[in-house]
């Protein structure tokens, strides 16, 4: 049995049904890109057949795809999903299908209202039609967990006598606790004829908090593909962990003793790039990733820290991409000062883009005391990893007071299609004085639906980051705006909202144009 463990990532597909983390095409093919930098083995585009901007985003990300990583789209067992599956990832150099069908008693009779050996004959004409465009199938048994162990067996080894070369084993609805979950997966392992030819992986939901100790298991058992999203984002609540996975079986290879090709470096780079794409902060707590997974503030824990770093930390923030360094960046560091700090954190930028992020880190410099490496990465995602903008905010004012009867007003002053406009206007509060003259000057109306601040980091002078969400004649966009001035990164983030509104509509047009009369 091999000791390499394939790491299968399906953010862009299970991830993207996380309430709220919706992510327009642009956004998929960015972070489809840093999944590649990573090191994902198998990237889990979408499911083709689900829309038409599903196909063109999984289509889009195939065609980008390099030859050291396999994009896999989903299908269900029918033979219009699988040929529209097929469509869309033939471009990439690593193809790859993945059907799935229910295999527990209560989804056979309830969802699919098929007999055992309906379901039997159903998986394995489509694993045979699959095998007809590729050789690189997957077979999936949804809702594995509550299955017969026995018919899983049958069913298993009927898909990989059909051709399949991957067999996952997913906890659909997070029900499984570790150790029966890993002796299920045994069992099938051991019982199924023709397991020696195949990968088995498994897919782990964490609806009771065990996706990433089920995954854990599993690959203990022989399991050597792990399908997990970045921050664990996915259905309901979640699935499990790319970050805490990779780093259990790296912090203790003496107990697993498996290795793997990701990147660790890339951990947290990746998953602070999808909190900015889908809106969503990490939260502080979280494993690996949070920012207070290597913040110390007992004093014993400080003592110990002091004296030997390993007291209280099992792993270094630098393995899984929080730099630390001594450089300070601030109003008088230079220019190699600030382009070795964002190489420090992972990014590589050129002359253009180093000009650009210079800029914007002096003009934070100027406002704000202490500059930390949250603030930067929102820095280089608002300046560098932007699409050019219709709508460009160049200056906002805002007035507010509690005295009855003088409302807030606002003055902005920005660019519409190339064109300068400026405005004012009265609002219930200052944002919404702020988002009326906004939508005035753009000739817009749409509704918002959600608005959070985040502060980045601590402190009074901390970066704020503003979210919003709006929607108008059937589509919804997210923005962010970052700046320590909450007024100002609230016009930020409505005007990104609005550009992204903008884009989606055009994007939908587009779509929509391409689909066959």
């Amino acid at each position: 049995m091999s000791d390499r463990v394939y790491f299968f990532d399906t953010t862009l597909r299970d991830g993207e049904q996380s309430p709220g983390a919706t992510m327009n095409f642009q956004e998929k093919l960015r972070l489809a890109h840093q999944l590649g930098i990573l090191g994902c083995d198998i990237i889990e585009a979408g499911f083709p057949a689900s829309s038409a901007g599903d196909f063109s985003s999984v289509e889009a990300i195939a065609k980008q795809a390099g030859s050291s990583i396999q994009i896999a789209g989903l299908a269900r067992c029918v033979a219009s999903d699988i040929d529209r599956c097929w469509d869309a990832v033939k471009a990439a150099k690593n193809p790859r299908i993945h059907v799935f069908i229910s295999t527990s008693p209560l989804h056979m009779e309830y969802k699919l209202k098929k007999s055992p050996d309906q379901v039997v004959e159903m998986a394995v004409a489509a694993v045979k039609r699959c095998t007809g465009y590729t050789s690189n199938v997957e077979f999936s048994c949804e809702d594995f967990s509550r299955s017969d162990k026995d018919f899983l067996c049958r069913i298993v080894g009927a898909a990989i006598a059909a051709g399949a070369t991957t067999i996952n084993l997913p906890d659909t609805v997070g029900y499984a606790q570790p150790e029966e979950f890993a002796a299920l997966v045994d069992y099938v392992i051991k019982n199924t004829k023709g397991s020696e030819k195949v990968i088995y992986s498994v897919h782990c939901h964490d609806d009771l908090g065990q996706g990433v100790a089920n995954t854990l298991a599993a690959l203990r058992v022989g399991v050597r593909q792990a399908e997990v999203t970045l921050s664990g984002i996915g259905e309901r609540a979640g699935n499990a962990a790319l970050e805490e996975v990779v780093m259990a079986l790296q912090v203790r290879k003496d107990f697993y003793g498996l290795e793997h090709g990701i990147k660790s470096e890339q951990l947290y780079p990746s998953c602070r790039l999808l909190s900015m794409i889908i809106g969503q902060p990490i939260p502080l707590n979280k494993a690996i990733t949070g920012a207070n997974a290597f913040a110390h503030e007992s004093g014993i824990h400080q003592d110990g820290m002091l004296k030997n770093r390993e007291t209280y930390e099992i792993m270094t923030p630098q393995s899984v991409g929080r730099k630390s360094t001594h450089l300070i960046i601030g109003k008088h560091s230079g220019r190699n000062a600030v382009h070795q700090k964002f190489e420090s954190l992972g990014y590589s930028l050129n002359e253009e883009q180093l000009n650009s992020i210079f800029e914007a880190v002096k003009n934070l410099a100027d406002r704000k005391k202490t500059i930390h490496d949250e603030d930067l990465m929102a820095l280089v995602q608002q300046e560098i990893y932007r699409i050019p903008d219709r709508i460009r905010l160049r200056h906002v004012s805002v007035q507010s007071s509690d005295a009855g009867g003088v409302p807030p007003v606002a003055a902005v002053l920005m660019d519409v299609d190339g064109i300068e406009k400026s405005g004012a206007g009265f609002g219930a509060g200052p944002v919404d004085a702020l988002f009326n003259v906004i939508s005035d000057l753009c000739g817009r109306s749409p509704d918002l639906e959600q608005y959070a601040i985040n502060a980045i980091t601590g402190g009074t002078d901390a970066l704020g980051e503003v979210t919003v969400r709006i929607r108008e004649k059937g589509f919804s966009a997210i923005g962010r705006g970052t700046h320590p001035d909450i007024f100002v990164a609230s016009a930020r983030a409505y005007v990104d909202a609005l550009n992204n509104l903008a884009k989606r509509e055009e994007e939908g047009e587009r779509i929509h144009c391409q689909l066959p009369a």
